[in-house]
């Protein structure tokens, strides 16, 4: 029976389907604090390994804690050294580290078809660079669906772990974010990205 000081993590070996299903009440939790608020990490040990299943961030309206608490209520807060090594590596990241992050630990499989080929082309946009919803729609051979693209990031469930904060509109301005536009310019910031008086991010950084 796991208890909330254990530092390992007990797994059931599922092979997982090509889109897997988790149950809710099965999920657990760790949270940690950065300068941007409460982060949270959603994950599961339903499979070989533990797998990320969300992570959770700060909002300008609500903390990631109150996220957690209102949208998965039944979560569990348990320690897991293989999910606290990337909650500490994001953590890191979010204070302007130059640091790395892989996907191997994210469930990116519950995602549909589109919105994983959108988060895996974010996910290859380098530090110190932006892309546009466009760019990414023209590099998926989807021209024409930057909205959809806004979309899929919008709703991803791997924010810093996948940097949608690098997804910019055409005209330079900073478009949405969930952790709100501070947090997002914030974060360009720190990887080295400089705005004009406008607001908007200056050229010449294009990524695709």
């Amino acid at each position: 029976m796991k208890t909330s000081d254990e530092n390992t993590c007990s797994t059931v070996h599922i092979m997982p389907a090509s889109k897997p299903q988790i149950a809710l009440e099965n999920l657990f939790h760790t949270l940690r604090t950065t300068h941007f608020g409460p982060l949270g990490f959603l994950w599961s040990d339903q499979f070989a390994r533990p797998k990320l299943f969300e992570i959770l961030i700060s909002k300008p309206s609500i903390s990631a804690s109150d996220l957690l608490r209102e949208s998965y209520p039944n979560s569990k807060s348990i320690s897991c050294k293989d999910i606290d090594r990337l909650a500490d590596r994001v953590v890191a990241f979010m204070e302007g580290k130059n640091i790395s992050l892989s996907l191997e630990s994210a469930l990116i499989e519950r995602c549909a078809s589109f919105q994983k080929r959108v988060l895996l082309a974010e996910y290859e946009i380098p530090r110190g660079k932006v892309s546009t919803y466009g760019r990414i729609a023209n590099h998926l051979g989807k021209p024409g669906a930057a909205r959809a693209v806004g979309t899929a990031l919008a709703t991803n469930p791997f924010p810093i772990l996948i940097p949608c904060h690098r997804a910019i509109r055409s005209d330079g301005t900073l478009g949405g974010y969930q952790g709100g536009l501070q947090m997002k310019r914030a974060l360009l910031e720190q990887e080295g990205l400089c705005f004009g008086r406008d607001g908007k991010v200056l050229s010449g950084q294009m990524h695709y």
